[in-house]
């Protein structure tokens, strides 16, 4: 019996075999064909999101905020000009554009705004020696080359808010936030100016009704140049806007200016309808360099 059971399985063993082999080869075969039906995968995981956030962010990019900063030398403007940056660049979708007060772009304004990080445009108008005395208005052809510049460099099609950043200036992060949704021209208080703690619109049921403040009252637009935004597009629509050199007087620039834009009713009170201070006029103080020797006694030339 056992050399007959032996006999058979020994007979029966090489053909169990080969269908085993048959069987494991089908199989092999049937899975490359399920495999080349697969669907590729949905968008997901890390590609994915970034593609799906690249898409969101394309459908509500937020208005572009373009602080306009006049500039000039002195021995405060690389202080005051460091502080800024160190605002501005923690500002999403923001564009810094310098204008200095020179015959051409300096080397110190130059390496300050490369090691910034903040995106800019970096301009230069000279002031003419006649505009340059006590009592007149400052700042005037570097405010108007950057409306210039925004007017050839932008669009109808370009979403975003002019705000006029001087840079003796400290402001708050929620200004800007508070800045980017104005629809024409947008307001609200400044800190430590006029004489005065602050300076405000006066808000009545959500429009500005009138002024606080401590010197001209009688102003059409009694403001701050750090305490009203515009938005890009009135900017372009009226392209003859402008900061006026001739007439204009002291501390009348601001209205001046608003007078071809907009009107007292239009405008939209910010800040809790003008109840927050954001932004505060400080002024650095003006430096004491009496021990400063006339020429140059270190051996090591340091940028300040």
């Amino acid at each position: 019996m056992k050399s007959l059971f032996y006999s058979r399985f020994f007979i029966l063993l090489p053909w169990a075999l080969i269908v085993i082999i048959v069987i494991d080869i089908d199989t092999k075969r049937t899975s490359v064909r399920d495999a080349r039906h697969v669907p590729p995968p949905r968008e997901g995981g890390a590609q994915g999101s970034r593609r799906t956030a690249r898409t969101a962010a394309n459908r509500t990019a937020l208005p572009v905020i373009y602080a306009v900063t006049p500039t000039y030398t002195r021995a405060v403007q690389k202080a005051e000009l460091t502080r800024l940056s160190n605002t501005f660049r923690q500002v999403p979708d923001f564009h810094w554009i310098v204008v200095e007060d020179a015959g051409a772009r300096t080397e110190l304004v130059s390496r300050l705004l490369a090691r910034s990080g903040v995106l800019h445009t970096h301009l230069h108008a000279l002031t003419p020696r006649r505009y340059k005395r006590s009592g007149m208005p400052r700042a005037t052809e570097q405010r108007n080359a950057a409306l210039g510049w925004l007017r050839a460099h932008r669009s109808r099609r370009t979403r975003g808010v002019v705000f006029f950043a001087d840079d003796d200036n400290t402001y708050s992060l929620e200004l800007f936030e508070e800045m980017r949704s104005t629809r024409r021209v947008s307001v609200w208080p400044v800190g430590l100016v006029g004489g005065r703690r602050y300076e405000r619109p006066l808000v009545e049921k959500g429009r500005v009704v009138g002024w606080y403040t401590g010197w001209r009252a009688d102003r059409p637009f009694a403001i701050d140049m750090a305490g009203f935004a515009v938005n890009l597009q009135v900017i372009l629509a009226n392209p003859r806007a402008v900061f006026k050199r001739r007439g204009s007087q002291p501390g009348m620039q601001e209205s001046d200016f608003l007078k071809q834009i907009t009107r007292v009713e239009e405008l939209e009170p910010k800040a809790g309808n003008c109840t927050q201070v954001l932004v505060w006029h400080t002024r650095t103080e003006k430096v004491n360099l009496g021990n400063e020797p006339k020429r140059r006694q270190d051996t090591v030339l340091i940028e300040v």
